[in-house]
């Protein structure tokens, strides 16, 4: 068994930053990342992004918590949720909706099967 330690999630460096998958007008948000994955299907990790607009697309179940920025997560057919330092949330498994970035977020987060 390997116990994975993300140190000072706040300053950690991330991987090099990539446009987001389904941008949905301009600026296209720019995410970057630190995480693990595990055979059992398993992830978690650091994440962030910049300012933009785009389309969830993760069908797992998703457990995050907010280190810095501020967005609004709009599930489909449902109300934004403004989302702040602090704050966590869970996903249930097939969310999806429009994330909208307005200040850079930063979260740590586990992806479950």
């Amino acid at each position: 068994m390997t116990i994975h330690h993300f140190k000072n999630t706040p300053q950690l460096s991330l991987a090099e930053p990539t446009p987001v998958a389904v941008p949905l007008g301009e600026p296209v948000a720019i995410t970057s990342g630190q995480g693990i994955e595990h055979a059992d299907g398993v992830a978690a990790g650091v994440w962030e992004c910049t300012p933009g607009r785009w389309r969830r697309q993760i069908a797992q179940q998703e457990f995050c918590h907010f280190i810095s920025g501020r967005c609004t997560f709009t599930p489909d057919g449902g109300e934004p949720i403004t989302i702040n330092p602090g704050d966590a949330l869970l996903f249930p498994a097939n969310t999806f909706g429009i994330w909208d970035i307005q200040e850079t977020v930063r979260k740590t987060y586990v992806l479950l099967k």
